[in-house]
């Protein structure tokens, strides 16, 4: 009788420390940071400053590892070894992200960045940062948030990430294994260090610019393949290049695009911001091989912020990039294909800023509204990935995800903020309710989001301040059979999908927010 008392006695006590684990990993991890912010803007326009900046965010690979089977899984178990190149006699992988977990760097084949552009009307000023990561999430974003607040005077920053499949797990799910977080703390440290240094620089840099506004709104049609219908994409290129006002030079360009970078694929283990490197290296310093120069570049220092990637949006290995220089069709996975379409998208880029359609301004008012949003957490995965520490991310009232929306306009120039991958049908339209769809109801998130924004150049910039993942029509939500197109699996997208709730609340929010303007 007293074994089984005291076999009790020590479930409950296991049970009571379990909880308060559970209980510990959910917390709202920024209690005090809720945002409801509205900037109107200034009664006059004011003069344009305009400061760029940007940090190294690549990381230290020290111990290498055995593929002897080559699927680019690290597989202990099946006998594969690892170098222990610092000799402390463990295995100190850096896990990268994207596609699936146990896949350790190798090396490092160009570095990461965390590049940030900073505008100043005179009243108001904003950050925008881009750094190389699949994802960064709101609790991490809080934390850069609030380190830079009192040393760079920024009335709203963005922190957003390019989704590069190629760079360090930042999120946790790409680890040895489902259970155990993928992130290195030491490296996550390193990261938020560094963007605010990046921040902090861009404010120092701040000088009286002319703003010149492009963009192409088809011509990268060819470079990405939409992978789950309805096809809908968003392949306009858009861009803004700053000139410093007293000495005619070019201090750096912001473009937008919507892909994943995951050109170099699932196998790929050198480190890489993917074609967003060649994209950016290309705006910066031309589109050149050897002698040939096709397109001069413009200087300065070229910021990449992805779009709506939802969809998904992708360039998979079947698909051909041609080379800009002799015209070869790239396939595969390899980083000439990768370097052929950031050439092919520098060129667009380019071409677009050089064009006579180009917009200049050198003065702006900006306005802003941003608002902290919560969705349901209805992934169980993820909730699993929350409760146990995998996914370092808090959450709210009844398990809701705390996130954020923001809408701006500085001049012709209208942004609007989405805290994870958004399907680009909720962007520009295509919403359907397909048979097959798991809730019997019409398009909701109507009317599209880019119809309600203002102005001639409509930048959507994704993943910005989080990565709740795909933010799917809820008309097109498909978990259970039968399935959408009489397809015989369930599509791609919901399983890394915080659940149903985020595409109407987010098309809600940011609705509200347009309005309001």
């Amino acid at each position: 009788m007293k074994l089984l008392k005291y076999g009790l006695v020590i479930v409950a006590v296991l049970l009571i420390l379990i909880l308060t684990r559970f209980t510990y990993n959910l917390r709202d991890r920024h209690p005090d940071f809720n945002i409801d912010l509205v900037i109107d803007p200034p009664a006059e326009p004011g003069e344009l400053s305009v400061g760029f900046a940007k940090m190294p965010i690549t990381p230290q690979v020290t111990d290498t590892w055995n593929d002897f089977n080559g699927n680019a899984r690290y597989e202990p178990e099946q006998g594969e070894t690892y170098n222990d190149v610092n000799g402390n006699n463990k295995f100190d992988p850096i896990w990268i992200a994207g596609f699936h977990n146990r896949r350790p760097a190798q090396g490092v084949h160009d570095d990461l960045w965390a590049r940030v552009m900073v505008i100043d009307d005179g009243a108001t000023r904003v950050a925008i940062a881009s750094i190389d990561a699949v994802g960064f999430i709101y609790d991490d974003a809080v934390d850069i948030r609030k380190s830079a607040h009192d040393k760079i005077n920024c009335d709203y920053t963005i922190i957003s990430s390019t989704h590069v499949h190629q760079a360090p797990d930042l999120i946790g799910i790409w680890g040895e294994s489902f259970y155990k977080s993928g992130v290195n703390t030491d490296h996550m440290r390193y990261v938020k260090r560094q963007t605010v240094a990046a921040i902090e620089t861009a404010v120092k840099n701040l000088v009286p610019v002319k703003l010149r506004i492009g963009q192409d709104l088809e011509g990268a049609i060819p470079y990405v393949v939409d992978s789950r219908d309805p096809q809908e994409m968003d392949p306009g290129i858009r861009i803004i290049q700053a000139i410093e006002i007293s000495s005619g030079k070019t201090l750096g360009s912001l473009v937008s695009w919507s892909n994943h970078p995951e050109t170099l694929w699932s196998k790929n283990l050198l480190i890489s911001s993917d074609f967003p490197h060649y994209f950016r290296e290309s705006v910066e310093n031309g589109v050149h091989k050897g002698d040939r120069l096709l397109a001069q570049g413009l200087g300065g220092i070229t910021v990449f912020v992805n779009g709506a990637v939802g969809g998904l949006m992708t360039t998979n290995p079947s698909h051909p990039i041609p080379d800009p220089f002799d015209g070869e069709m790239h396939k595969g996975a390899t980083f000439e294909k990768a370097q052929a379409q950031g050439q092919q998208l520098g060129l667009l880029a380019l071409k677009a800023i050089r064009s006579a359609d180009v917009m200049e301004i050198e003065r702006a008012a900006i306005a802003i509204r941003a608002k902290t949003i919560s969705i349901p957490l209805d992934n169980r995965n993820f909730l699993l990935g929350f409760l146990l520490g995998v996914i370092d991310h808090g959450t709210t009232g009844w398990l809701d995800v705390k996130t954020e929306v923001a809408a701006l306009r500085i001049g012709p120039i209208s942004i609007i903020t989405i805290p994870g991958e958004i399907y680009p049908e909720i962007i520009n339209g295509g919403v359907v309710s397909p048979p097959g769809q798991d809730y019997n109801l019409d398009p909701v998130e109507i009317p599209p989001l880019r119809s309600m924004m203002s102005g001639k150049f409509k930048f959507v910039f994704g993943l910005a301040n989080d990565e709740i993942g795909y933010i799917i029509p809820k008309s097109e939500w498909d978990e259970i059979p039968p399935y959408l197109y009489n397809h015989h699996q369930s599509p791609y997208g919901e399983v890394n999908s915080i659940g149903p709730e985020a595409g109407p609340i987010v098309h809600e929010s940011l609705s509200e927010l347009l309005e309001d303007f």
